[in-house]
């Protein structure tokens, strides 16, 4: 579903100037619930101008009393003829120049507390590069004394549900080829038990009792006879 320009903003203004429930607000805007309830408490957007979505056709008189007599209903943006911008699904991510130099910071973060997540991911969650990160990494960057770990949400280089996305991705990631390489492993001792068991045990050698053989070339004297008795008896 499309959201009207400046969700926020919107949402501030029909907060304000409507009886909308704050699921009804918050599907228009694309925004969670919470952060609606947020706005009406004055914790959210503070001090921040409403945007009139009716004045700037995004939104009927119409559609909004007819949501707000059915709270199961919910707002849908008014068809518009103004093209509308395309949305950017490639390349590095545009981070305003002033905030360019915390992206060390958020890099080391996440290398310090998500070693999981991979330098594609942090390339692309942040917008920064692989050189980058591997100068942090290996502490040869040329501002390393003064890069600090920072959570990159505070610092405002990606939001908290992209960060959310990108650590439990990677940590699907780290179980799964860490289940694998636990699989491969026992796949591995399986098979070496077999082959130990297949083995044929080795047999016990046997003595073989033997008269030890006369030497060559000598001679065996044979036993000489015992002499005759003569029987005194014998005439």
């Amino acid at each position: 579903m499309s959201k009207p320009l400046m969700p926020k903003a919107t949402a501030v203004w029909l907060v304000e100037n409507t009886s909308l429930t704050f699921d009804q607000i918050a599907g228009f805007c694309g925004l969670h619930p919470l952060e609606v309830q947020g706005i009406a408490d004055g914790e959210i957007a503070t001090g921040m101008q409403g945007l009139d979505p009716i004045a700037n056709g995004q939104l009927t008189k119409d559609e909004i009393a007819r949501c707000e007599a059915d709270a199961s209903q919910r707002p849908r943006l008014a068809k518009q003829d103004l093209p509308q911008p395309s949305k950017r699904t490639k390349g590095p991510r545009y981070t305003p120049v002033a905030k360019r130099q915390d992206k060390p910071n958020g890099v080391a973060w996440l290398l310090r507390n998500y070693p999981e997540v991979s330098d594609a991911q942090i390339c692309k969650l942040i917008g920064t590069t692989k050189n980058t990160i591997t100068a942090v990494r290996d502490r040869t960057h040329w501002n390393m004394t003064n890069i600090q770990p920072r959570d990159p949400v505070l610092l405002g280089l990606c939001g908290q549900g992209e960060l959310n996305i990108v650590i439990e991705k990677a940590q699907r990631t780290a179980e799964r080829a860490r289940k694998a390489a636990e699989k491969e492993a026992a796949k591995a001792e399986a098979s070496l038990q077999a082959d130990l068991g297949a083995a044929p045990a080795p047999e016990a050698p046997v003595a073989e009792a033997t008269a030890p053989d006369a030497g060559v070339g000598e001679v065996v004297a044979e036993p000489a006879p015992e002499p005759e008795t003569k029987n005194p008896f014998e005439g």
